[in-house]
């Protein structure tokens, strides 16, 4: 006999309207308090929701970062700006690195945690923070005495290289802070612990904010140390919000407890580790090496144009990194699902993860395009930079909503342990299509800039529409991780 209807509503099959509004709310909050559902059961937008909300507020932390940096550097000058462009443009291999770590650190623990195995997830964990620290420790060493030849090469201005070496090098001196933050919030990303990695980073930013303009300025006791206190601030927040996360990491009670018999390396697991890592980084590494030739082109155009792509890309940062924490969201569920042996509700999440990207996208592309002036303007009143970042923003939000799910698919592939697929596409569309482009469109077609900027949004499009091709047929549900 078929069920009454007061035991479908009593079951949650039937919803009630001001009960959907209360369920609502009530998600929101246990979401950013840091929800202990098992996210391999019960309704699939209800699981993104308190996952993604806590790792949105994750990336736009994140995004606070770039958007403080350059706020106040601009204020010393175009010069200067252009000197955190260019230092950002080299920061992206290390972005690259401590992303792909990530990546494979994240698969791993969200496939032991569906598996209900939380002694591997505390395994896993372990080794991934090992490898991280040897990994940061190798490029610091190795790139913090470079930084003037790096600025030269990156065709800096000589003020730039003269003046800015300072910054490039603190920055690149302390890049554990950045890959020991990446690697430990995707640890409990993977976990499924989402609201803790939201508050490391809403440490870590206070910390910058605060800091910041009192290290560039010298307000009250502290010194004055233009362009170089922005990179001691940006160290001392993400090492403090790094050590944070850490003391929560050990702590018990949490979804696996790290013991004292789980400090040892294990080189089974980092083996396994490095080998799904090492693609993911390869993969993180294509997009994110594409933005320094995209930077080359441009500052053949002089340091205005820079600076102005510097402001426009900032901005751009600030829409897509919240992107990123639905993309993360679903990378999780499809990972956490994988484990737990039921494919078909992972391949729904990712559907459903970038339906809902697609419409916060298009709501920011659409602020972007109409109120683009004024944004630019908010960062410099110089006319000669100003129509450079205008443009910018402008061009590239055409395509965020093709980008919106051009997002959410490539992180279920990294979710899935299918760390070749994404990677196999960047190539493609970054460097085989985006690069050539944008040359050809910049310099052969007399575009200038603009045709940069034309060449990313055709590039966005092309990765979504691939993407979405790739996943449909469904290799990345076999995958073993």
């Amino acid at each position: 006999m078929s069920d009454s209807p007061n035991e479908l509503v009593s079951s949650g099959q039937i919803p009630v309207p001001h009960e959907d509004s209360q369920s609502l709310w009530s998600a929101v909050k246990e979401s950013i308090r840091g929800s202990h559902r098992d996210y391999t059961t019960g309704p699939i937008g209800r699981s993104i929701l308190l996952l993604a909300i806590p790792m949105v507020l994750e990336m736009i932390m994140e995004s606070v970062f770039a958007v403080v940096d350059i706020f106040w550097v601009s204020h010393l000058g175009t010069d200067a700006a252009a000197t955190v462009g260019l230092t950002e443009s080299l920061l992206t291999l290390i972005y690259a690195l401590a992303i792909g770590l990530s990546i494979g650190a994240m698969a791993m623990v969200a496939r032991r945690i569906g598996e209900q195995n939380p002694d591997g997830a505390a395994r896993a964990a372990v080794q991934a923070i090992v490898v991280a620290l040897i990994v940061s420790i190798v490029l610091g060493v190795v790139g913090a005495p470079l930084a003037p030849k790096l600025l030269a090469l990156m065709g800096g201005s000589p003020w730039v290289v003269e003046h800015g070496a300072a910054f490039t090098r603190v920055m690149l001196a302390g890049n554990v802070t950045v890959v020991m933050l990446f690697m430990i919030n995707a640890i409990f990303r993977g976990a499924g612990d989402a609201a803790i990695a939201m508050r490391t980073l809403w440490l870590a930013n206070w910390i910058n904010i605060v800091l910041g303009p009192c290290l560039i300025f010298g307000l009250g006791p502290f010194p004055k140390l233009g362009i170089v206190g922005a990179a001691i601030a940006t160290n001392i927040g993400r090492g403090t919000g790094a050590l944070y996360a850490l003391t929560k990491l050990i702590r018990s009670g949490g979804r696996f407890n790290i013991e004292r018999r789980h400090l040892r390396i294990e080189p089974a697991i980092i083996g396994r580790l490095i080998k799904l890592s090492a693609t993911g980084t390869f993969q993180v590494f294509i997009g994110m090496a594409s933005w320094i030739g995209l930077v080359r082109i441009i500052s053949s155009f002089g340091s205005n144009a820079v600076a102005g792509y510097t402001f426009g890309i900032r901005v751009i940062l600030f829409a897509l990194l919240p992107s990123w924490g639905m993309a993360n969201a679903a990378a999780t569920m499809v990972g956490q699902a994988l484990g737990a042996g039921n494919p078909e509700r992972a391949e729904r999440a990712v559907w459903k993860a970038g339906f809902y990207n697609m419409i916060f996208l298009g709501i920011v592309g659409l602020v972007f395009i109409v109120f683009a002036p004024q944004i630019i303007w908010f960062y410099t009143d110089d006319p000669n930079v100003a129509h450079y970042g205008v443009d910018c923003l402008r061009i590239v939000a055409y395509g965020f909503l093709f980008y919106a799910y051009g997002m959410v698919l490539g992180q279920s592939f990294n979710g899935a342990g299918d760390t070749w697929t994404p990677t196999i596409i960047n190539l493609f569309v970054f460097w085989l299509w985006e690069i050539p482009l944008a040359y050809v469109l910049s310099v052969m077609a007399g575009l200038g800039p603009r045709g940069v900027f034309v060449a990313m949004t055709i590039a966005f499009s092309t990765l979504a529409v691939v993407s979405a091709v790739v996943f449909r047929r469904g290799r990345w549900k076999k995958r073993v991780v």
